[in-house]
């Protein structure tokens, strides 16, 4: 009836956006017959415009054109899972395939909450099952799927040897969902097609007759999906998952399928916790395996990366937001007492302070010897690493809440009256640029620009060696977000509530993803995923190049620091006094 194009969206002749375009063409003969044609594709395009899942593409657009029906969708970059068993030499790893089968239990899971009426996919099989280049699954065409009205009988179909009896009398509930999910990890695990056999036949094909490397625990996890009779199987996608995640965990795979663990935040789950005795509003830093961050109760916490251990702390006389930089056994922070702290990474004993006049928010960074530091006495300090004495002071306009930026020989910094500076590693102002309003976004420096944010609203690129406006992009709010660059983007959020994708090269925006208030957290990249926190309680992991989430998880206070990931684990600390470790 149609075909599925690859095409350009025009509307943003800057960038390539790819979308996919699905064309149905309707050759019915009958005019009652074409216009229930087309009306059943505009029911998918409604259907999916109220859906909102990772899993799930987004519409653009659809229209008709005479004879032919068009949906505009996120285009999916990978192959469907037939494809990938037929191409496959051989079985396919267990570990793959259960990873897989959470992920679409997840996406059921959604599916079948949908409000306010269930929505029945009906057409669980390989060739509608995407595996994105991320090796993510995403469930595609929805042309037959519907919302769920209890004891209302519909027409037969489906996709014979995938649909479980019922179906065929045309009773779609949940439970046929669940059924067919178990006939696609049984087709992805035996290379067996079910279209190919007998209805209702999988107990005749054992799972580990066909595939010995198959454990017991998931053949029986499937075949109590396969069950003729639908009260005998897992009487959700909930249950289902919880057996498949219990395999995962029995087998060992659980660490090896985190790409698979689900996109809704009420199922994520830390793989520790770690209470302070006061609010987390600043960035961990991490060094050989043990984990620094300040707290409001004026300490600074050491503790076990791996297991979430307490290992010592570092009382101030302040609260401490500055971010933690290690350097040669030694751990270096500012606090709000006015002080740089230098400690003794194994001992946790003091090794060194230096005084300021003012209150210190900015981070310190340590480079060419130095650490080069902001605080609220209007000054940006150069202090010695070796003798904890001041190399330099420069006496900016306002209080340095900013955390330095070296690079080019010169230390970039922010100031609350708006002033940017650019120093040399003498103390010497090489040039200065105003904004409108405060500097709290710390900056960052890529080829020849410097780029950083201001409560102005606007998100600035400055030639690095003369400050001269390169270009300006305006945001929908103030922002003290400091941006972070992969590829040719640049990310940042803002007081707005959202983050903000901008290309680079042209000074567009790419997308935006909204929140539920202001993004105060600055973002980090970590392989293809952005992660940053919330005003709105929420850590948030996208897809940096789309800005598609991924994935979610909701503490219990706002998060206004940045999260750190390193070795596949992400850690992040809330206003809720706890500080959290999760799978990446």
């Amino acid at each position: 009836m149609g075909s599925v194009y690859r095409a350009r969206d025009l509307h943003f002749p800057n960038v390539v956006k790819l979308v996919a375009v699905k064309e149905m063409v309707n050759m019915a003969p009958d005019p009652l017959v074409r216009k229930t044609i087309v009306q059943n594709f505009e029911r998918e395009a409604n259907l999916l415009a109220t859906l909102n899942h990772p899993s799930i593409p987004r519409i653009y657009d659809y229209f008709t054109e005479d004879d032919r029906s068009y949906l505009v969708l996120e285009f999916i970059h990978g192959k469907d899972m037939e494809a990938i068993i037929n191409d496959t030499n051989g079985f396919l790893p267990e570990d793959q395939v259960l990873g897989w089968g959470i992920s679409l239990c997840d996406v059921l899971t959604y599916l079948h909450g949908h409000k306010p009426d269930p929505i029945i996919f009906r057409d669980m099989k390989p060739s509608n099952v995407m595996i994105n280049h991320n090796g993510d699954v995403v469930l595609v065409d929805f042309g037959i799927a519907k919302t769920f009205q209890s004891g209302i009988k519909g027409t037969m179909i489906g996709t014979e040897g995938y649909s479980p009896p019922e179906q065929y009398r045309g009773e779609a509930t949940p439970l046929a969902d669940i059924y067919s999910l178990g006939a696609t990890m049984h087709h992805a695990l035996t290379r067996r097609d079910p279209r190919l056999e007998p209805p209702f036949s999988f107990a005749e094909r054992p799972i580990r007759r066909i595939n010995p490397n198959v454990s017991p625990e998931l053949e029986l996890a499937i075949n109590t999906s396969l069950q003729y009779n639908p009260s005998e199987r897992f009487q959700n996608t909930n249950d289902m998952k919880e057996a498949l995640m219990g395999v995962a965990r029995k087998t060992g795979a659980l660490s090896k399928i985190t790409t698979a663990l689900p996109a809704q935040s009420t199922a994520i789950k830390p793989l520790w916790s770690f209470k302070c005795e006061d609010e987390i509003r600043g960035t961990p830093a991490l060094h050989q395996g043990t984990l620094f961050v300040g707290c409001y109760d004026n300490n600074l916490y050491a503790i076990n990366a791996a297991d979430g251990q307490f290992q010592w702390k570092y009382a101030t006389d302040g609260g401490i937001v500055s971010r933690p930089a290690a350097y040669e056994g030694n751990i270096y922070f500012g606090s709000e007492d006015q002080r740089l702290h230098v400690v003794s990474i194994r001992s946790g004993k003091v090794v060194w302070t230096y005084y300021t006049d003012g209150k210190i928010r900015s981070s310190p960074r340590l480079a060419e010897g130095h650490s080069f530091i902001g605080s609220d006495d209007h000054y940006l300090h150069a202090v010695n690493l070796n003798t904890g004495r001041a190399a330099w002071k420069f006496e900016a306009a306002d209080a340095v809440r900013s955390t330095p930026y070296v690079a080019n020989e010169l230390v970039y910094t922010g100031t609350e009256s708006g002033d940017f500076y650019a120093v040399d590693f003498r103390g010497t102002m090489k040039w200065r640029f105003q904004a409108k309003r405060s500097i709290t976004s710390s900056p960052t420096v890529k080829g020849q620009a410097v780029y950083f944010a201001s409560l102005d609203g606007t998100l600035y690129a400055l030639d690095s060696k003369n400050g001269w406006p390169l270009w300006r992009f305006r945001l929908g709010k103030g922002s003290i977000s400091s941006p972070v660059i992969a590829d040719d983007f640049i990310f940042l959020g803002a007081a707005d509530g959202f983050m903000y994708c901008v290309d680079m090269r042209t000074s567009k925006e790419v997308w935006r993803f909204r929140t539920e208030n202001q993004v105060s957290s600055s973002p980090i990249i970590y392989k293809d995923s952005l992660y940053f926190g919330s005003v709105d309680n929420t850590l948030y992991c996208l897809e940096y190049r789309s800005g598609r989430l991924r994935w979610k998880f909701e503490t219990k206070g706002p998060i206004t620091g940045s999260p750190l990931a390193f070795d596949d684990i992400v850690y992040i600390g809330s206003t809720d006094h706890h500080m959290y470790a999760l799978l990446a």
